[in-house]
């Protein structure tokens, strides 16, 4: 009763002396039972809960149950923990997004105090992925003129953010991981350790743990970085959450702009209805939204947003998404010149195209030249499968670092 506030109440606590004096008969406390004083605090508390969660998804009201859960399971972990944070999901599902907003959040708490560096691991190949990770010392190597830092010192004291983390070679692996739990490593060329206290979130849109049963991602890395892993859901599977998204860009493009962007009433209806229905296969998810309502905008007189100019978009989302329909297609008209595609066979097109796909999807040279010779390199003498594949894409004036 005193809780639910329909009359106050005091607790008498008494105790008895706790040495033997003449004529002190013990002691006694009131306690105030009344607890509307701490009201404040608790309110203060629930409030920047409230604030960092609306933080991580930008203010979007995002509607979709699960992965609003999600969201509030990353804020826990996120403002109490230190540990590396895995971001699984597609292309364009948020995870840079995401994982930028992390970082907003430990930097507004005063947990870390450094930089966000964000790095594709995709674009690290070759000799220079471990240099540009780990940095070198002069001299490490044929062009190293002078020192450099690295993009893991470059994070000393903030957080480091690995996309496509699965891109990595195995030598990169093995020197994250001693970073990861030590906080040190050795650059390229140098035996002397560099410290880096960074804090770890690693993206992927690859099954990591299918990827060590086949041997090319390390098993102690994953084990290390999945402590708190989380699936982002494709837009397509959170069709609730489109429309508050709409907003979001509108007023996104509404700034770049420097004009107020809305969809007349009809227009946002049809948008809206094709864009939550099966039609709608957002394989870029939001990349593919930001870019539609990025369209619409800048060809939106006076600011508003047509029957027409929905109906061109739809098309135009339509034709992007049948030409993307078959991700694995290699499109050589972006690595050979008009003259050298005119100049090939149906079957030496076709050939160059699955060779250019696995090389693509290997860590090295070596191992894309293992995949590609498995069969006759079992009957030669000489198995140098890498000087192979380097001769056969020279045919073409292709290299291994152009691809």
């Amino acid at each position: 009763m005193v809780e639910a506030r329909y009359f106050p109440g005091v607790l008498l606590q008494t105790s008895p002396p706790r040495k033997q004096r003449n004529g002190f008969l013990g002691s006694y406390t009131l306690i105030d039972l009344d607890l509307g004083r701490y009201d404040a605090i608790a309110q203060r508390y629930a409030k920047a809960e409230a604030d960092a969660i609306m933080l991580l998804k930008s203010g979007i009201e995002t509607r979709n149950p699960a992965f609003n859960r999600m969201i509030d399971e990353i804020e826990q972990v996120a403002v109490r923990s230190k540990a590396p944070i895995l971001l699984m999901g597609q292309t364009g599902a948020g995870k840079s997004f995401l994982a930028r907003r992390v970082y907003q959040l430990k930097k507004a708490r005063h947990q870390i105090s450094g930089n966000f560096v964000d790095v594709n691991c995709a674009t690290l190949r070759g000799d220079g992925a471990a240099s540009a990770l780990f940095g070198h010392v002069k001299g490490a190597f044929t062009g190293a003129q002078q020192d450099r830092g690295g993009l893991l010192r470059s994070a000393d004291k903030g957080l480091l953010f690995l996309d496509e983390i699965g891109e990595l070679g195995e030598d990169e692996q093995a020197m994250l991981l001693k970073a990861i739990e030590e906080k040190n490593f050795y650059p390229v060329g140098s035996d002397k350790l560099a410290v880096s206290d960074f804090q770890l979130i690693a993206g992927t849109n690859r099954d990591l743990g299918q990827e060590v049963l086949e041997g090319r991602f390390r098993e102690d890395l994953y084990a290390r970085i999945n402590l708190w892993s989380y699936e982002l859901p494709p837009l397509a599977h959170r069709p609730e959450d489109i429309a508050p998204n709409i907003d979001y860009f509108l007023a996104q493009q509404s700034t770049e702009l420097s004009r107020k962007v809305s969809f007349n009433k009809e227009a946002r209806q049809k948008y809206l209805q094709f864009a939550t229905s099966p039609a709608a296969k957002w394989l870029g998810n939001f990349r593919d939204l930001s870019a539609s309502i990025l369209r619409l905008s800048t060809l939106a007189d006076g600011g508003r947003i047509t029957d027409r100019l929905v109906e061109q978009e739809i098309m135009r989302l339509v034709k992007l998404w049948a030409n993307q329909a078959d991700n694995s297609d290699i499109q050589l008209n972006n690595l050979l010149s008009a003259e050298q595609l005119a100049a090939l066979d149906l079957f030496d097109r076709m050939q160059l195209e699955a060779v250019v796909k696995v090389c693509r999807e290997c860590k090295s040279l070596s191992e894309a030249g293992r995949q590609l010779f498995a069969v006759s390199r079992s009957q030669r003498g000489s198995t140098n499968d890498s000087d192979r594949l380097r001769k056969y894409l020279a045919k073409f004036g292709l290299e291994w670092g152009s691809l």
